[in-house]
């Protein structure tokens, strides 16, 4: 995720270069193969002006989309580091021994929290198709075995956390009424991964891409051929300022398409990832913080 109001005139040029190569060339085409055809059809500006308020709201549309995208998968994981938070409170100051050792107790406890964080970082990797394996540092050795051999490797550890509250609530080291909060708790993770997933696994459609650079394409050409008698060779670099403006706006929306995509623009799922672990371990009483995520080149966080 972008941490500056200002881009960097490289990204701008890395971003973008491809697309200003072929745009150069197409108007240089234009151009030429106007001069060598004589006779050809007059267009009329008035075609071009409607063709290019069609794009602008066409492009517009698109970018909205992507944007409503990228800011419900920011607003699941500002809401799954809320309910980290709860999580830990609750399990921390909601609890009691019940007919449990103080010992038993407290690692039961500290259990609990250490998988929650394994959970965050199991859907992370899960979301951006990692094999990282860091949340297995978080879960014990017998466990890990019995989660990965699972397709959905964090649903499989909510459902050890559902069966550490269950066994909790049978030696009356929760009440009822805090144990049906913590069920809560557990079924808005569900939420949040499953929410999570449906926008990972619907693409946006190929369509609306494809149609929106096609159509801009054939405002480059017709914007050059409109502008070659009345401004001669100039018309190249007006229709390529005029292709590069539209193109960067769609380059700019279809960056947010796949927000969990570990890119500059997407969700930055590892700073909130260790934002919940530093939390997390620091409720515990932990010494062993891992430090913040570091941005890249102080640009951005993935």
């Amino acid at each position: 995720m972008l941490i500056k109001h200002n881009l960097r005139l490289t990204r701008i040029v890395l971003a973008t270069w491809k697309t200003d190569v072929f745009l150069a060339l197409t108007c240089v085409s234009v151009y030429y193969i106007h001069q060598y055809i004589p006779n050809s059809i007059p267009i009329p500006a008035t075609l071009v002006t409607l063709l290019g308020t069609a794009i602008a709201f066409f492009v517009g549309f698109n970018n909205n989309q992507a944007y409503d995208r990228w800011w419900e998968a920011r607003t699941i994981w500002g809401a799954l580091v809320n309910d980290s938070r709860s999580w830990a409170r609750f399990i921390l100051s909601n609890t009691v021994a019940g007919s449990l050792s103080s010992e038993e107790f407290t690692q039961i406890k500290r259990q609990l929290i250490l998988r929650h964080i394994g959970f965050v970082y199991a859907l992370k990797e899960n979301l951006r198709r990692s094999t990282e394996g860091y949340f297995k540092k978080l879960l014990p050795d017998s466990e890990v075995a019995t989660v990965t051999q699972q397709l959905n490797v964090p649903n499989a550890i909510l459902t050890c956390q559902a069966k550490d509250l269950q066994a909790l609530s049978n030696v009356q080291a929760i009440d009822q009424f805090r144990f049906l909060q913590l069920t809560n708790l557990l079924t808005a993770f569900t939420d949040h991964m499953g929410k999570s997933e449906r926008i990972r696994n619907t693409i946006y459609p190929p369509s609306y891409i494809y149609f929106t650079r096609l159509f801009i394409w054939v405002l480059v050409v017709f914007v050059t051929l409109v502008l070659i008698e009345p401004i001669g060779t100039w018309s190249i670099p007006i229709g390529w300022i005029i292709g590069f403006v539209f193109h960067s706006a769609h380059i700019n929306g279809m960056g947010l398409v796949d927000p969990f995509d570990e890119i500059p623009t997407g969700i930055s799922l590892n700073q909130i990832a260790r934002t919940i672990e530093i939390n997390l371990l620091q409720m515990l009483g932990e010494k062993d913080i891992p430090e913040p995520t570091k941005p890249v080149n102080d640009e951005y966080v993935l």
